[in-house]
């Protein structure tokens, strides 16, 4: 292990903590076999750029994107679906794409691949278009709200981004064990980290959880002081059950979002 090994570790830090995916994956399956979707739609070459676009009841007010987490390295689209249930039942379209992981690819390639899902998306669905994700789909959102990352075209129609437990800055990846399959330097770290990066107009909020990790903790307050963004710190809440308000269509979280 690495000296930061485990700052970074969220799966000790939560009881019952590696019993979550499964949870998610059983959850996820059986909202999409009662959902509105178009499952595997591709955006790239390769068979994990694709995205499920789950869609409203009439016309949706907008599209929403959510990034999944797991460091770069882990996850797919389909352990998340039933995170679309809030912004669907406020009447947006959910658009939630994998992508390809490290070692095959690097973190800078990862950001090109969700700036060409969100342009894909949002050729399929009309009006604003809101961003979250989780942890390094918080990252990945963050881009997202960088000039120069989406088309032009695309960046004028986002409406609000939220990024949830954001690694905001990635210098502390190199002295984790995980920056092996990552292979970044100090430079590579930097021209990826959106603390040092300048933000489009658009509203952003970041959100964490309480009861987190400090290292996500300072991570999520290193972002919004960076971008003067708004910070909420979500009470008793862990790593990996701040998200289940996307669930909720009465949650402070999908208010924020979908406006």
């Amino acid at each position: 292990m690495t000296d930061l090994d485990a700052a970074y570790a969220n799966v000790p830090a939560i009881p019952g903590g590696a019993q979550y995916p499964a949870r998610w994956t059983v959850a996820a399956q059986a909202f999409r076999d009662r959902a509105r979707a178009a499952l595997g739609l591709p955006y790239g070459d390769s068979p994990r750029q694709a995205f499920d676009l789950f869609h409203p009841e009439g016309t949706a007010h907008g599209l929403c994107v959510f990034v999944h987490g797991g460091y770069w390295l882990r996850f797919d689209r389909s352990f998340w679906s039933h995170l679309a249930a809030g912004p669907l039942a406020r009447g947006w379209a959910v658009a939630m794409p994998s992508y390809d992981l490290c070692p095959d690819v690097r973190i800078s390639d990862i950001t090109r691949q969700i700036a060409r899902a969100v342009t894909v998306a949002g050729e399929r669905v009309a009006g604003p278009i809101a961003l979250t994700g989780h942890s390094a789909g918080g990252h990945l959102v963050a881009r997202m709200a960088v000039p120069g990352v989406l088309p032009s075209e695309v960046a004028a129609r986002l409406c609000h981004v939220l990024p949830i437990s954001p690694v905001a800055d990635l210098r502390p990846m190199l002295r984790t064990s995980m920056n092996a399959q990552f292979r970044l330097d100090r430079t590579a770290a930097e021209a990826e980290s959106p603390v040092f990066m300048g933000p489009l107009p658009v509203p952003v909020t970041v959100w964490v959880g309480g009861a987190e990790l400090p290292a996500f903790l300072d991570q999520a307050r290193w972002l919004s002081q960076a971008w003067a963004a708004p910070l909420e710190i979500a009470e008793g809440r862990h790593h990996f059950n701040v998200i289940e308000a996307l669930a909720d269509p009465t949650s402070a979280m999908v208010a924020r979002l979908t406006g």
